[in-house]
This record gives structure tokens, sequence and C-alpha cells, in this order.
């Protein structure tokens, strides 16, 4: 019972943490789209065939990047959802404080 108190206590903070990474991803996304928009943009605009290779690896770099943004707090969720299943009674509260995160 104590816990639930402090989950309820828990929840407007979880959500302003999950709406922040989401505004984030949202605005890398935006963001990853414009450059790649403008650095080919240049590069074929130059016409040169060194500055379209460039802009080809700044590009590959850039999307592992955002991948990598992507990735990150999904693969976070996904292991505190496997540890919340696979946790013992004997961690009754971090157990709680991982359902309280992947519930809400």
């Amino acid at each position: 019972m104590l816990f639930l108190d402090q989950c309820t206590t828990l929840i407007p903070i979880i959500h302003l943490v999950k709406a922040i990474i989401r505004l984030l991803q949202i605005a890398i996304t935006i963001a990853l789209v414009v450059l790649l928009i403008m650095d080919f943009g240049k590069a074929v605009m130059a016409g040169k065939e060194d500055e379209i290779k460039s802009a080809q690896k700044l590009a590959i770099k850039r999307v592992v990047y955002f991948v990598i943004v992507w990735l990150v707090p999904w693969l976070v969720n996904v292991a505190i959802g496997l540890l919340d299943s696979a946790s013992t009674s004997s961690a009754a509260e971090a157990q709680s404080a991982w359902s309280c995160w992947v519930n809400n």
C-alpha cells in the first residue's frame, strides 16, 4: 500500500519524462529531414561528385544517430519490462517502481 501512494505521486513525473522523450524524438526527426534536404540540396546544386559523396557520408551518420535516439528509449523500456517480469519478491520495491514506469 505504501508504494501505491508513491506511484501515484510519481505518475506526473513519469508522464513528463515520457513527453519530453517523445518531443525530443519528434524534434530530432524533423531536424534530420531538414538537414538532409539542405545537405543534399547544396551538394546537388554544387554539382561536384566529392560534395555529393561527403553529403552521403554525413547523411549516413545522421541516420545512425537518429536510429540510436529512437532505439535507446525503446530498449530501456524493454529492459525495464523484462526486469519487471523477472524480478523476485525480495526486490518488491524495485519491481513496483518498474511496474509504475511501464504501466504509466
